[in-house]
């Protein structure tokens, strides 16, 4: 087995390595193809965490979502470098038996090994919680020959310290999108969440001067494409995004002739304010994507989701979408207070909504969170959650019988991204979309080969290729604008039912 001593400190190899998503709804694996790319977003934390180790070591990532992992890049490590979410625990394991084979000695961090550690005996240093905080610690004692097991803290750092992302190791040409963090914290409180575990309460956000220098190092790599901000509630500090953020953004895009969209994460009252949705609708935002979770009111009181209480959320999400921003919305069933109608009721809503990218899970208990705690209290925790939400399996005993549950779910994402629903439903979100008209739209030749590939695959030889053509010329000929939009949804509806395809 490979050591380190005090010696060679200053002449590391550092393998990153990201283990692979299994096909879900957030992969886009299938809607990928059309435009030639392998993944939706590169690894963001572990190049920061790359950003914030000694300048002079060599490092090296391999993303398993775009490239394999070859036994001569573990080979090659000094150390192995692991981070990872629930959803990618199976990819994650093999990774860690690979580099046990070849004695490479791993060090681990991210959400699933801060939740989940005690399950990998196989890792021989846990950099857990947030790397600004205990990265330096293990790293002053790996240079003093005597690291420690496990580094943890509860203490949040201050992120306005974070490093710029160490863009060099990514390969850009492989992904749809790239990506920027702003915040961290959410001051909700969701049963079912585990960000406030991970991130507290507290929203910690960057500067604007930091916002802007990441955004011009994208633009500086020759990036000109989506940005996806990563934070779990970008308008978590509303006062700031509104006076800072946001005007600091706008006035850049302004200066370089609008290089980026924008897609981030919000809490369902941003509806509420129209001033933040107009600028972020003029800073480039085209999409949110908001967690609805359910109609259900009893439902709702139950998770503590206090802020889609007592509102009409089909007009909330209605409004966001007039403000030209697509609402992606995220829908769990499971709940105790939910009953066998809940299921028709899933499908109205989000037909009525016009939410096309619908992400419907069964409700999951993540360790550590406020329902994971109850669910133990009350003995009905099964097993750890699977982080995957195509997966047909909850890890609690739920009230209602289990299989009234697993096939009244499986009626829902049957029913919603069948042919019918689904264009029914993405004609439905275009009547209502009023994108700004000073919008750029972003060429590229990749765009001539998804089109062409979704006349093929769904016009021609594809399940509903009446409706397909019935969205094609009512878009091409009534809001020709919105034309690339509409083919889009189409693509990202074929991956939906190619998710379900082996399950349904």
């Amino acid at each position: 087995m490979k050591t380190q001593t005090i010696q060679n400190y200053s002449k590391m190899k550092i393998l990153l390595i990201y283990p692979k998503y299994p096909d879900t709804f957030w992969s886009l694996k299938w809607a990928l193809k059309f435009i030639s790319k392998k993944a939706s977003l590169p690894p963001l934390g572990l190049i920061t965490v790359a950003a914030m180790l000694p300048k002079q070591w060599e490092k090296k990532l391999v993303d398993m979502n775009i490239e394999k992992l070859n036994d001569k890049d573990i080979k090659w490590a000094d150390y192995v470098f692991i981070s990872a979410m629930s959803v990618q625990r199976e990819s994650a394991k093999k990774v860690l038996n690979r580099c046990k084979e070849f004695g490479v000695k791993v060090v681990a961090g991210g959400p699933l090994f801060t939740i989940e550690y005690k399950d990998f005996s196989d890792v021989d240093y846990f950099v857990l919680n947030e790397a600004e905080i205990t990265l330096p610690p293990f790293l002053e004692d790996l240079k003093n020959g005597c690291a420690k097991h496990i580094y943890t803290s509860k203490e949040f750092p201050d992120i306005k310290e974070t490093p710029i992302p160490l863009w060099e190791l990514v390969n850009m040409k492989k992904y749809a999108n790239m990506c920027i963090q702003y915040s961290r914290g959410c001051p909700f409180n969701c049963e079912f969440c585990d960000v406030t575990l991970l991130f507290g309460h507290k929203v910690r956000t960057k500067t604007k001067e930091q916002m802007i220098e990441e955004l011009e190092i994208l633009y500086s790599l020759g990036w000109r494409d989506g940005v996806f901000i990563v934070d779990d509630n970008f308008i978590g500090s509303k006062y700031k995004v509104k006076k800072e953020i946001l005007p600091a953004m706008i006035g850049w895009m302004k200066k370089r002739k609008y290089p980026f969209y924008f897609g981030t994460q919000t809490s369902i009252n941003l509806a509420d304010d129209d001033e933040l949705m107009q600028m972020m609708a003029q800073a480039g935002f085209e999409s949110v994507f908001v967690g609805i979770e359910t109609p259900d009111e009893e439902s709702l009181a139950e998770c503590g989701k206090v802020q889609n209480r007592n509102r009409d959320l089909v007009a909330s999400v209605k409004k966001i979408q007039r403000f030209g921003m697509q609402v992606q919305g995220g829908f769990i069933v499971g709940f105790d207070s939910d009953l066998p109608s809940i299921f028709e009721r899933q499908i109205k809503f989000i037909q009525k909504s016009g939410i096309t990218t619908a992400m419907v899970g069964l409700l999951q208990a993540p360790r550590g969170t406020r329902l994971y705690k109850r669910l133990t209290r009350e003995g009905r925790l099964l097993k750890n959650i699977s982080g995957d939400n195509t997966d047909f399996s909850t890890n609690f005993v739920p009230k209602m019988n289990l299989e009234v549950l697993v096939n009244g779910y499986k009626k829902i994402v049957k029913t919603i991204y069948s042919p019918k629903y689904y264009y029914e439903r993405a004609r439905e979100f275009l009547r209502e979309y009023k994108p700004l008209r000073n919008k750029t739209h972003h060429f590229h030749f990749s765009h001539i080969g998804a089109f062409f590939k979704s006349t093929l695959l769904l016009g021609v030889i594809g399940k509903g290729r009446t409706r397909y053509w019935q969205l094609f010329f009512s878009c091409l000929f009534r809001r020709p604008r919105l034309f690339p939009t509409a083919i889009t949804l189409a693509i990202y509806g074929f991956h939906f039912r190619k998710v379900f395809e082996n399950y349904l």
